[in-house]
């Protein structure tokens, strides 16, 4: 489906939405439909099975969940499942239903891993008519016998590219088994990995496929590479820590990484604050408060806050360990430029990592900056002119043991 010529014209008043709907909308500061919304919206008012396909920040979650809000408006028993990989992003994606459904009395639980079984059998007799889950918690619940899904009407999966990555093709067909045949589906994710496409064959009616745009990181993000050796890069975060000053999002491959580096960084650098799974759940709700309030400017996490992150206004995502997946990279540094705003992604790959960064470079051609010595004993300042110059630009490493060159481009 191709994009709607009069989208930029389109409002939130065009579709067919209670009052008190466009009133919620209104109040949370929506201003006008994102593409991914304006498209399958009304396909999902009107009962269709919908695969949304849209890169990350695009505006996905009110995409799937304002059509539900209006569905179920008035609706006092269970009749909308939503199904995300992580506990984060159930958090985030209740938020947007409590902020958009606040005038429509919608009711939501959210079943997370890491909680009390029991604080979470008294939400579901709460009469709730959505419920937010991870997969795991979800079949603990049809194990035992705590939830009946044969009322849900609708089943939303969002972020099903990052269910297969995490290994819940599993899970997903088990719950899936538990619903209604006859329901709504809607999936909306970034990627279509192939296997998932037997998933939606099977348990999807006729599903319409909405793709806006290339499935690439945002094109307001700089993007850029740094080839350096494995020893010089905690001295060359610090130096960007340094030079940029706004709200950072910094990933490590592993959970020890993430508390070392943490250390490490600690000593010079203030307002920094960890995301990780060893972390209690507490530990990590009052990580994510923080950082979205200020209080903290710099978070380090892992893969599993690459998806589960909702904050407007991260200036610089850093990737300390090159991810292994072309994915994984998108994700990651989708959680800049999110909706309208800029930002900035800078990735640091050492010489074993190489072999991913070519995963990235067959969809993508960012900037490459290979640091001599020379360069690292004296970086220049990451804002100089030296930055926006495309002369010499390549897409590997210069040859010859050439200095190379701080270059930046819009991806």
């Amino acid at each position: 489906m191709d994009l709607l010529d009069t989208q930029e014209q389109m409002k939130f008043e065009d579709f067919a939405l209670e009052e008190c709907i466009l009133q919620d909308i209104k109040a949370s500061g929506y201003h006008a439909p994102t593409p991914i919304q304006a498209q399958t919206i009304p396909l999902v008012l009107e009962g269709k099975d919908v695969i949304g396909l849209a890169q990350t920040g695009t505006g996905k979650t009110a995409a799937f969940a304002l059509p539900i809000i209006q569905k179920l408006h008035g609706r006092m028993e269970l009749g909308a499942l939503v199904i995300v990989p992580t506990r984060e992003l159930a958090q985030q994606t209740a938020k947007v239903f409590q902020m958009l459904g606040k005038s429509s009395g919608v009711r939501v639980v959210v079943l997370v891993g890491g909680l009390p079984m029991d604080a979470d059998r008294k939400a579901i007799t709460s009469w709730p008519n959505v419920i937010i889950a991870t997969p795991g918690r979800l079949i603990d619940h049809l194990e035992s016998n705590t939830l009946n899904l044969r009322e849900v009407e609708i089943l939303a999966v969002d972020e099903a590219d990052r269910m297969h990555d995490m290994g819940f093709m599993p899970q997903l067909r088990r719950i899936f088994a538990c619903l209604p045949e006859q329901r709504q589906t809607v999936m909306f994710t970034a990627t279509l990995p192939k296997d998932v496409q037997p998933i939606v064959h099977k348990h999807m009616i006729k599903p319409v496929t909405v793709q806006v745009g290339l499935q690439l990181p945002a094109e307001r993000a700089e993007q850029q590479i740094i080839y350096l050796p494995v020893e010089r890069k905690t001295d060359v975060l610090l130096d960007l820590l340094k030079h940029n000053r706004g709200r950072t999002l910094i990933f490590c491959r592993t959970k020890r990484g993430v508390d070392k580096l943490a250390t490490q960084i600690g000593r010079s650098v203030r307002g920094i604050t960890r995301l990780h799974a060893d972390r209690e759940q507490c530990a990590r709700d009052e990580a994510m408060a923080g950082f979205r309030a200020g209080k903290y400017r710099i978070l380090m996490a892992t893969d599993i806050a690459a998806r589960g992150i909702d904050v407007a206004d991260i200036e610089h995502v850093i990737n300390f360990d090159f991810p292994h997946a072309a994915d994984d990279y998108i994700h990651r540094i989708g959680r800049t430029a999110r909706v309208a705003a800029t930002g900035k992604a800078t990735s640091f790959v050492t010489p074993p990592e190489r072999k991913y960064l070519r995963n990235v470079q067959r969809l993508l051609e960012i900037p490459i900056t290979n640091l001599t010595d020379e360069d690292l004993s004296a970086p220049p300042p990451v804002g100089s002119e030296e930055h926006g110059s495309r002369r010499g630009h390549r897409r590997g490493p210069p040859r010859g043991g050439r200095r190379g060159r701080t270059v930046q481009a819009k991806a």
